[in-house]
């Protein structure tokens, strides 16, 4: 676990001091900010797994009816979310970066006890092979080495969704 660092600016996730990493990479995939530049992928991933997804995540995203242009307004907004370090999407690539497997996300906790929300999804066909299993096992350990959070929220892994939502917010 890194050493705390200062409180980050008021809406940042994490301090100007901390230098986000921008990129993880294992034998398979690799992780790359989710954004205009992978937008396409990112459309193609979670349009062929519309229902899984919403199965997996407990909620009514992605619709069906999700356009390019809805995508290229999100992606805009994912990189200014990033760019204003309040959150930090990733897209979860194949190594050669030609295809979209999933995506992990680092938000900011609105329940008290928690620094940070990570939350993940993978398209069906890797679902089915386990892979989401691995990219948890492989995030939780990049967490704890590369990030500054102390309590981090596995929400829909360790903290069921529907727990999740029952938890006390935090005061603002």
């Amino acid at each position: 676990m890194l050493a705390c660092l200062p409180v980050a600016a008021i809406g940042q996730l994490v301090p100007d001091a901390f230098q986000v990493p921008t990129t993880f990479k294992t034998k398979t995939y690799q992780l790359v900010p989710l954004g205009p530049a992978v937008a396409e992928l990112d459309y193609k991933a979670y349009m062929s797994s519309v229902e899984h997804i919403r199965k997996t995540q407990g909620g009514n995203w992605p619709r069906p009816e999700l356009t390019m242009a809805d995508q290229a307004k999100d992606m805009s907004g994912e990189k200014g979310q990033w760019d204003g370090r309040k959150s930090f999407p990733f897209a979860v690539l194949t190594l050669d970066g030609s295809k979209e497997l999933g995506c992990f996300y680092l938000r900011p906790s609105a329940k008290q006890g928690y620094d940070v929300a990570a939350t993940m999804w993978v398209i069906k066909e890797e679902f089915d092979r386990g892979f989401e299993n691995q990219l948890f096992a492989d995030m939780k350990a990049w967490m704890a080495k590369a990030w500054p959070f102390q309590k981090v929220a596995w929400v829909g892994r360790e903290i069921p969704r529907d727990e999740w939502r029952k938890l006390p917010n935090k005061v603002k």
